[in-house]
């Protein structure tokens, strides 16, 4: 075997040391993405799925309206018209926008819309509380019957007083006074009946 040359030099520019030259770069599938925006749509889900005539339209719709607003020069406007009239996928129409406002439906299938920002959402309900002499009316007017409807004049006075303060606060609970004024009302008529009764007896029985 003869000497072995060492290589001390980097990589020919055109090959290797007896291999032949480098085979070249495959070529981007449809062409290289236009530069505009943000490249970040085109790792996302979907991002190589091929655009149809509606998406070129959106996505001219708000290269339009970013014209308008003064977003766009007119040059820029012009290369991005082009360039979204020749994209094949969503991502190549989605990096077109990148940088503008654009809205939903641009976003290739499948990718979770942003999240609506604080200041569009509607305001959080907050729930009154319930007026403490409605609980009371309530739980009241639920002992008329092992009371023997003892407990149902303070559940009528206790709903009273709960709905008046229900109309100056605003508070919860109308429903729960309700209730018990109907039993309140109802043990106190029951009670009213008795006694009737008795005197009834005991003024015939005299």
């Amino acid at each position: 075997m003869g000497d072995v040359q060492s290589w001390s030099g980097g990589w020919p520019p055109n090959g290797r040391p007896g291999h032949g030259p480098a085979p070249a770069p495959a070529p981007a599938p449809y062409g290289a993405p236009p530069a505009f925006g943000a490249p970040q749509p085109y790792g996302a889900p979907h991002a190589a799925m091929r655009a149809a005539h509606t998406d070129r339209e959106r996505t001219v719709d708000v290269l339009k309206a970013a014209y308008a607003e003064g977003r766009l020069s007119a040059g820029e406007y012009g290369e991005r018209f082009d360039a979204a009239q020749a994209a094949q996928t969503y991502g190549q129409l989605a990096q077109l926008v990148g940088d503008l406002p654009a809205g939903p439906g641009l976003a290739p299938v499948g990718v979770p819309a942003a999240p609506v920002p604080p200041t569009f959402l509607p305001p959080p309900v907050k729930q009154s509380p319930n007026n403490g002499m409605a609980i009371a009316s309530l739980v009241l007017g639920l002992l008329c019957l092992p009371s023997m409807g003892l407990t149902g004049l303070p559940a009528v006075v206790t709903g009273h007083v709960a709905r008046g303060q229900i109309r100056r606060s605003r508070e919860s609970g109308d429903g729960m006074a309700t209730f018990g004024l109907v039993v309140g009302y109802l043990s106190l008529a029951g009670w009213a009946m008795f006694i009737l009764f008795g005197m009834m007896i005991a003024l015939h029985g005299g």
